[in-house]
């Protein structure tokens, strides 16, 4: 999903959580909404690792052309898995979800990441890329260690 949708459905969730429990506090909703959508952050340092180029724009046309690929190779039979993102895996979202439970700003995180993930999961689903992603952690580093042996 582009980072335009994150943010707009990002803003429109943290609307809906600022009317139904008015007493969050804006630095909370706050956290929320970044959280929404920063935690692309991954998709960002993916691209300037792979083309070692800093710029946003360099970024974006990086992941422009991740998606002409996998429309390539889908077209071809070929379903292989995209590149790594550590935010985007179930142990970090249970380390902020635990630490958030001793510094509550964290679990507003917490809020906002899930919220992230879950459109990913239906974006994802709805065009057929989930088996584009890796979702556990330890498997990603099981799979390294594997291509070292």
């Amino acid at each position: 999903m582009l980072p335009r949708w994150h943010i707009l459905y990002g803003a429109v969730f943290t609307a809906i959580i600022a009317i139904a429990a008015p007493n969050v506090g804006w630095v909370n909703l706050l956290l929320i909404f970044l959280a929404s959508f920063l935690i692309d952050f991954d998709h960002y340092i993916t691209a300037v690792k792979r083309t070692g180029k800093w710029s946003l724009k360099s970024a974006f046309n990086y992941h422009e052309d991740q998606h002409d690929v996998i429309h390539s190779e889908r077209s071809k039979g070929i379903r292989k898995r995209g590149d790594f993102h550590l935010f985007h895996t179930i142990e970090f979202h249970a380390l902020i979800a635990i630490i958030g439970i001793f510094f509550s700003p964290l679990f507003f995180v917490f809020i906002g990441m899930t919220f992230h993930s879950l459109l990913d999961l239906l974006d994802m689903a709805h065009k057929d890329y989930l088996y584009r992603r890796e979702y556990f952690l330890t498997k990603w580093i099981r799979d390294k260690v594997g291509e070292l042996e």
